[in-house]
C-alpha cells in the first residue's frame, strides 16, 4: 500500500502578506490628496477674493442711476449699457485714451532705455562713483510727491513744457528710471560676463555688445521694467492733474475726476469708465505676462 503526504499549509503570515497589496510609497515632493485639496481650496478662495472687486465694479457699471451703488440689489432687474454709451459718445474718452497711451508708451520707451543703459553700465563697468550713482537713484525715491510738485512745476515752466506730453513723460521717467535701473542692474548681473568678452573678440563695440547680445538675453527683465513704467504713468493722478491744463490732454486718471463735482458724483459713469480704462492695461499685461515671472525672479537673485 502506497502512502502519500498531504501538502503543507502555508503559514498564516505568508497568506496574509500575499493578499494585501503593497503600500504605496510617497515620493519626495509628492503631496497627499488631502494636502492637494486644501491647497486648491485656498487658491480658489484667494482667486475669488482677488476677482470680486473687479466683478463688483462691472456690476455697478451696469446700473443706470448714479445712486444705484447704494442699493446694488436693484441693478439686476434694470441692467443696461447706457453708461458705456454715454462715456464713449458724450465725454472726452478718446482724448483721454490718446493722452494716456502717448504718455504711458513714451515713459515706457524712454524710461526703459535710460534704465537699461544705466543698469548695464553699473553692472559691467567700474568707473569712479558707480556705487554712489545707484544710491543717489535710490535716494530720489524717498521724497513724497507733494514735495516734488513745486520744483518740478518751476522747471517745466522755465522749459515751457507745462501742458505738454513731453513734460509729463519726463516727470514720470524721474519716478520710473531709478527703480527700473536697480531692477535691470540685478538682472544684468545674472548674465555671464563671458558673453561681453565674446562680443569684443568678434569685433563688436560696447554699444554693439549691449544692443545685439545683452538686450536679447535680458528680455524678461525688460518686460518687468516696461510693465512697471507703463503702470506708473497710466495710473498716476497728482502730476497729471497739476501739469496738464487742457481737458483734451487729460489722462484717464484725471478724466475720472470730471465725474465728481462739489455737490454730485456720477458713480455709475465712473464705474463704466474704470472698466474701459482697465482694457488697455489688461492688453499690455497680456503681451508681457510670459516674461514677468522670469524677470522678477531672475532680477532678484544678485545685485
Amino acid at each position: 500500500m502506497s502512502t502519500s503526504t498531504a501538502p503543507a499549509k502555508a503559514p498564516a503570515e505568508q497568506v496574509t502578506a500575499s493578499t494585501v497589496p503593497p503600500r504605496k510609497v510617497r515620493r519626495r515632493g509628492e503631496r497627499s490628496r488631502a494636502a492637494s485639496l486644501a491647497s486648491h481650496g485656498v487658491l480658489t478662495l484667494a482667486s475669488l477674493i482677488a476677482l470680486f472687486p473687479v466683478a463688483w465694479l462691472v456690476y455697478l457699471s451696469l446700473g443706470p442711476d448714479k445712486n444705484d451703488y447704494l442699493h446694488p440689489g436693484r441693478i439686476w432687474s434694470k441692467m443696461t449699457f447706457d453708461n458705456y454709451a454715454f462715456v464713449l459718445q458724450d465725454t472726452n474718452f478718446f482724448h483721454w485714451l490718446k493722452s494716456s497711451l502717448l504718455v504711458s508708451l513714451g515713459t515706457t520707451v524712454i524710461g526703459v532705455l535710460v534704465a537699461a543703459t544705466t543698469g548695464y553700465a553699473v553692472s559691467r563697468m567700474r568707473f569712479p562713483g558707480y556705487k554712489k550713482l545707484m544710491w543717489v537713484l535710490l535716494v530720489t525715491q524717498m521724497f513724497p510727491i507733494a514735495v516734488l510738485i513745486v520744483p518740478m512745476y518751476q522747471l517745466l515752466s522755465e522749459l515751457q513744457l507745462i501742458d505738454s506730453y513731453l513734460g509729463l513723460i519726463l516727470v514720470y521717467c524721474s519716478t520710473a528710471v531709478p527703480y527700473c535701473a536697480w531692477l535691470l542692474k540685478g538682472y544684468f548681473d545674472t548674465i555671464p560676463f563671458e558673453i561681453d568678452e565674446a562680443g569684443r573678440v568678434d569685433g563688436l563695440t560696447p554699444f554693439g555688445t549691449f544692443f545685439r547680445l545683452i538686450l536679447p538675453l535680458a528680455r524678461p527683465g525688460l518686460a518687468v521694467a516696461g510693465f512697471y513704467s507703463f503702470i506708473t504713468a497710466f495710473g498716476e493722478v497728482a502730476f497729471a492733474s497739476t501739469f496738464m491744463l487742457s481737458d483734451t490732454k487729460y489722462t484717464f486718471a484725471v478724466g475720472l475726476q470730471s465725474f465728481i463735482s462739489e455737490h454730485d458724483a456720477q458713480r455709475n459713469l465712473m464705474a463704466a469708465t474704470a472698466v474701459l480704462v482697465a482694457i488697455p492695461v489688461s492688453a499690455f499685461f497680456y503681451l508681457v505676462q510670459k516674461n514677468l515671472v522670469t524677470g522678477l525672479t531672475a532680477g532678484g537673485t544678485k545685485g
